[in-house]
């Protein structure tokens, strides 16, 4: 038995001001067959990181192929898109014959002239490896869930976890089906849901996490094999942006149905009440700084690289030195340029820097500060649950009470190295501001005796309808009170 593996990857904002080249890639994931690290997987990669230790003992061969995989950001390059698909597509012929093929990619990445990139790589894949191939594919929750890709795929499993700790379990859960589909041991069949919504699902507060463990439960029972729920990306105009029903049954189109269907209403029926409460910028700090107990975690989805952002925005930062705060930390800001200037200007120096407020108008002010080196570290890494994320060269500075982490390779914060890594710790701050949607939960959830979400002016609205579409698909809330949920496929 032959299977291949490769990997495509990111999440694109078509409204970021950041373009998304070959270069992205070669800072996040670029790697050749033979070159994927053995310690745990990067970027998308898990169906690659799974099957590699699997091969042997479950008695398959694994080709594998390249994985490509760059921070969110704007629409990628049309030819540096091409070059890596048409690498992973020879690598697949010259792989032939193969049983299955295990895709790892986000759900969410765009190129210009593609706006379904996932399915333009299933189509042409399908197309040398022939109907008998199984294909199996791993996605990202925040993923454009089109029909095409689910007609060309044999089996398509999304993480249920929102911050995602659960890629290498569903890489498990997809290597086990695809498996079995070869062995004909099972015949997978699909029903796609369509919610028609837009919204922000965290399975770290109580109402997603219970409907996340119900839909779990549900799995290896009565012929049901899988159920997916993808929450969609809301910074990407595309016409199948929207939240959608994923279930496979084993050869049971109607039961398929009426499940997606059950679970797709009860989706709906949770509008509105799933994501966080915000604060405006000086209520959330008030609240911070009053709060008897730290830390106080505060997060600014706004300016969250992993949306796309640039994550250098000044707005808080700004607001903090103002009013005074000390025991305060801040990260991750992105400017490689004062980064740079920290490693010239030598650990403890006290310099003039202009810091952040670079790529744009929801960047904010620049910073203009005289501060102090308090940290330095070349090629830095943060962890986030079994992966490990590049964060470059890392400075951190003091700007009155506050210490800030700069940061190179633009990201958004996920583990407590981001702190650590420059002499840091945030369990002894008062004040830890994480630019972060809700994957920070993973590592400062844990330590936090407070969290308070913000809704600072940064690119990323938390009103959908503040959002200049002009692709998608109408009716769809909440840009639309009125909306038509059904069976797609």
């Amino acid at each position: 038995m032959r299977l291949f593996s490769a990997t495509i990857a990111t999440e694109t904002n078509t409204f970021s001001p950041l373009p998304t080249s070959l270069e992205a890639y070669k800072e996040g994931v670029f790697l050749r067959p033979g070159e994927h690290p053995t310690d745990a997987p990067r970027m998308c990669t898990a169906p690659l990181f799974v099957a590699r230790r699997r091969a042997v003992a479950e008695g398959f061969t694994l080709i594998e192929g390249s994985c490509f995989a760059a921070s969110p950001a704007g629409t990628t390059n049309r030819a540096d898109y091409e070059f890596m698909r048409d690498e992973i597509l020879s690598q697949i012929k010259a792989a032939l014959p193969l049983d299955g093929v295990l895709f790892g990619l986000h759900g969410a990445m765009v190129a210009h002239g593609y706006d379904d990139v996932e399915g333009d790589v299933l189509e042409r894949a399908r197309a040398i490896v022939g109907p008998n191939c199984v294909i199996g594919v791993e996605l990202d929750p925040h993923c454009h869930l089109t029909v095409k890709r689910v007609r060309l795929a044999d089996i398509t499993i999304l993480y249920k976890e929102f911050p995602h700790t659960d890629v290498v379990e569903r890489a498990e859960d997809l290597l086990t089906l695809v498996l079995r589909t070869i062995r004909k041991e099972i015949r997978p069949t699909t029903s796609l849901f369509d919610c028609r919504q837009i919204g922000s699902y965290p399975t770290t507060l109580a109402l997603m996490r219970g409907f996340v463990d119900r839909t779990s439960a549900m799995e290896g029972k009565d012929g049901v094999l899988s159920v997916s729920i993808g929450h969609c990306f809301p910074y990407a105009d595309v016409p199948e942006l929207t939240g959608r029903i994923l279930v496979i049954t084993d050869n049971d189109k109607p039961k398929a149905d009426r499940l997606a269907s059950k679970i797709g209403e009860e989706f709906i029926a949770m509008r509105g009440r799933t994501a966080p409460d915000y604060m405006h910028c000086d209520e959330g700090i008030g609240a911070a700084l009053a709060f008897n107990g730290s830390p106080v975690v505060m997060a600014d989805p706004a300016d969250n690289a992993g949306g796309g952002a640039p994550s250098d925005n000044t707005t808080i930062l700004r607001r903090l030195v103002e009013r005074n705060a000390d025991s305060a930390a801040l990260g991750p800001v992105w400017d490689p340029i004062a980064v740079r200037l920290c490693f010239d200007a030598g650990l403890h120096a006290r310099f003039p820097l202009r810091f952040g407020g670079k790529v744009g108008p929801t960047s904010g002010q620049p910073m203009d500060a005289e501060v102090t080196v308090v940290g330095l570290r070349r090629d830095c890494w943060q962890s986030f649950g079994p992966t490990q994320v590049p964060l470059g060269d890392c400075a951190a500075i003091k700007v009155g009470g506050v210490e800030v982490v700069l940061i190179s390779n633009r990201t958004q914060a996920l583990g407590l190295e981001l702190f650590r890594n420059l002499g840091i710790e945030p369990t002894e701050r008062k004040l830890v501001v994480v630019k972060s949607t809700n994957h920070f939960m993973a590592a400062f959830g844990p330590i936090a005796q407070r969290v308070i979400y913000i809704d600072s002016d940064g690119p990323l609205s938390r009103d959908y309808r503040k959002i200049g579409y002009t692709k998608v698909l109408r009716p769809i809330w909440p840009l639309d009170e009125h909306t038509t949920p059904c069976l797609i496929a």
